[in-house]
Parts: structure tokens; sequence; C-alpha cells
């Protein structure tokens, strides 16, 4: 009697097929496949990719008794697992800090590591063990909510390219430290640090993206970097520090970063900008730059609409602009400085490749009115400006209509949309 089921052509493909195909499925079905026949019994055992969510054990409410199957799944799969194990991700919401941790790290160090990612759930912070720290062939690093303690005889990861930390307890001379040892980073994502003044040389970093409590920020030497992102939270003292600086911080951030193609800053990051930019002039030009992403200015603040123009008209290549106006502008009491727009108005400078501006949060305030000028006046391509007013106070939005309705436009096909979103 002939083969009913027809030969079995999968388990015949070559072992480097067969990984490649059970990469693709949850660590759970993939290690479930050992039930299949004699054949298939350890071929998940040499896979290089091993990620761990919270779809890796069965689903329960007793968030104990799935703490412990977890650990005890992850366990079992390292102690079965054959050859190298390339990427290791834990991103289990209900995995808490547990004495296993150090074993696994410290079989993955033995087992040529190259992408290293631990995200465990809400709890008490996981001290990262020394182990850690012999991964010499890491390329990924992403840490969340742990401990990290550099050991003094730490030369560096030689071939890391991706370092992100997030809500992770490290001193400032550390994580500067360990940047610095990182001579081909690329990607650095730093968030939820507290009180940090921070300088960072990475030479040949790309991408950027900090968020937390920052008294001071100096991009040393960071010439490649193509993209920037910043959230800077305030508090009390990183206010007094601000008020007590006499640097240029525009200079800090901006003055070695030639190659820029798009900056977002976020909360506090243009008042950040203006400490001390009032004479000084953009230190060069952003030839690259086409994106700019500016949140919460504050358009009563003449030195933050003043970092707002030494960026646009230091960028000849800007093609879209969003800016963010701050909502709990006070009305002005003193009569504003129009005086400003007549002397930024006497330069020649023209925005000849801008065509998307987005302005959101517009109260219809003078120097917000004025702005809009300025960039209808000077943007000869442009094709739409998008206004987003504040809901809140309607008599401001029909002055700023009118005055809309009056402006010169330098491109005759520029549409204002006027529009509540």
């Amino acid at each position: 009697m002939g083969d009913v089921m027809g030969p079995d052509l999968i388990s015949d493909l070559p072992q480097s097929i067969i990984e490649s195909i059970l990469v693709q499925l949850p660590i759970r079905d993939a290690v479930r496949t050992s039930i299949l026949s004699s054949k298939w019994r350890y071929k998940w055992a040499s896979i290089t990719q091993l990620v761990f969510d919270d779809k890796c054990v069965p689903f329960s409410n007793d968030r104990e008794a799935v703490e412990k199957s977890v650990v005890k799944f992850i366990t079992r799969v390292l102690f079965l697992h054959q050859g190298p194990i390339h990427k290791f991700q834990i991103t289990n919401s209900k995995l808490q800090s547990c004495p296993e941790i150090d074993q696994w790290i410290l079989f993955l160090s033995r087992n040529d590591i190259k992408e290293l990612v631990m995200e465990l759930g809400e709890g008490e912070f996981f001290r990262i063990p020394s182990n850690l720290f012999n991964c010499g062939k890491l390329t990924r690093l992403e840490l969340s909510r742990c401990e990290l303690d550099p050991p003094h005889s730490f030369k560096g990861f030689a071939g890391l390219r991706s370092l992100n930390l997030h809500q992770v307890l490290i001193s400032p001379d550390a994580v500067e430290s360990l940047i610095s040892r990182c001579p081909l980073l690329e990607s650095l994502s730093l968030a939820y640090f507290d009180n940090l003044a921070l300088t960072i040389c990475a030479p040949n970093l790309k991408y950027l993206y900090l968020e937390g409590e920052f008294k001071d920020i100096c991009l040393e030497d960071t010439p490649l970097l193509v993209e920037i992102s910043i959230a800077m939270y305030m508090t009390d003292d990183i206010a007094e520090h601000f008020e007590q600086s006499s640097n240029c911080n525009f200079v800090k951030f901006l003055g070695g970063v030639p190659n820029l193609e798009k900056l977002v800053g976020l909360i506090y990051f243009t008042k950040y900008l203006s400490i001390g930019i009032d004479s000084v002039h953009p230190p060069m030009m952003y030839h690259n730059l086409e994106s700019i992403e500016l949140y919460q200015v504050n358009f009563e603040d003449m030195v933050e609409i003043l970092v707002i123009l030494r960026l646009i008209t230091s960028s000849p290549n800007l093609k879209e602009l969003q800016i963010s106006g701050s909502s709990n502008i006070p009305v002005a009491v003193d009569t504003p400085d129009l005086d400003f727009w007549e002397k930024e108005c006497l330069s020649d400078s023209t925005l000849n490749k801008l065509k998307t501006v987005k302005l959101s949060e517009m109260g219809g305030w003078p120097h917000e009115i004025e702005f809009i000028k300025y960039l209808l006046g000077r943007s000869p391509v442009l094709e739409t400006l998008s206004i987003i007013p504040c809901v809140f106070d309607m008599e401001n939005n029909l002055k700023m209509l009118i005055e809309l309705v009056k402006c010169r436009r330098a491109s005759t096909r520029a549409e204002v949309i006027f529009t509540h979103e």
C-alpha cells in the first residue's frame, strides 16, 4: 500500500531553511514542533533567535504562577539549546527580577550573543550581572528597569551599534564612559534619566533619542548625526540651573552636527536651546536638514522665537516644518515688541525649499501672527500651511483668520488651511 500522506518534503529541507521558518514562529510554537516526529525533536534547539514575550506561556490570572512558568520555560529552552544564540529577547510583563537572570546571561555570554533585549514587568529593578560585559560580540543592547554598573576593567563593546537604556539606574560617569567605549555606536536612546548632565562622544552616531531631566547636554564628537529627537522634563532645580547658565546651549548641542537631516524637539527643548543665544550666530549651515519639529514653543519668549529663526534660516534645504505652540501662554500685558520682526525682515534669507508647514496650538498672539507672515512671505515654493488653533480661544482665532487674509504670499500655490483636529 502506498504512503497516503505523501513524502515528507519539509523535514528534508536544509537546516538553515528550517531555522528560517522556525524563527518566524512564536518561541512556544517553535518548541512544540518537537512532537511532530523524531526528525523534528531537536530541530528547534539550534535556532539562533530566542524571543520570549507575553505569549510564551499560557495565560493565567495567577501572576505568580505565570512568572514561575516563564522562568521554567526560559531555563528549559536554554538548557536544551545547541549552538550559538545571536538574539535573546525578553519582553514579558509578567516576569520580574529573579536570580535565574544571572544564569541566563552567563549562558548567553558563552554563546556568541549579538542582540540582547531585556524588558521585564513592573516591580523591583533587577541588577545586571557583570557577565554581561563579557559579551564581546554584542551589536545591539536594550535594557529596561534595571541597575547597570560597568566594572572598572570593562574596555567597551567593540562591535555595539545600537544602545537603548530605558529607566536604567546608572551613574552619569558610567553612562558617558559606556557610550565613549562603543566606537561603532550608530543608534543611542536614553529615556527617563534624572538630573543628568551628559556629554556624548560617539564619532559614528547617526540616531539619537533622549528623554528625561537633563541639566545639560553636550554633543562633543558626533559629526555623523542625521536624526535627533529630544524631550526634556523641567524641575525647579533644572530651571534654576538654566537661569544661572551663561553658556550658549545652541552651540553646545548643534555646533557639531553638520549632517543633521531631521530634528525633533519635544517639551522644553526650544527653551533649552534659547539659553545664551541672544548675541550668538548659528555655528554652521545645516545643508542636509530637511525636517524640523518643535513642540510647546512659547511665542511670548523672544529668544525662543530666535531659536526657530536661527534654525530655519541656517537650513537652506528645509522642506518640512512643524511647530506646536504652548497652549498656556498668558496674554501679554505690555505691548509686544514687534520691532523684533522688522529687524529680522531686514535679512535677505529665503526659505527656498520649504513646502509643508504645520502649526498647532496657535492662539492668535501677535508674535504667532508675525511668524506666519514671515513664513508666507519668504517661502516661494510653499504648498500647504496648516494652522490648528487653540480650541478654547475663539475670539483670537477670528482675529487670526482676518490677519491671514491680508498676508502676502511668496508662493502663488500656497494653500493656507485653518482647521480644528
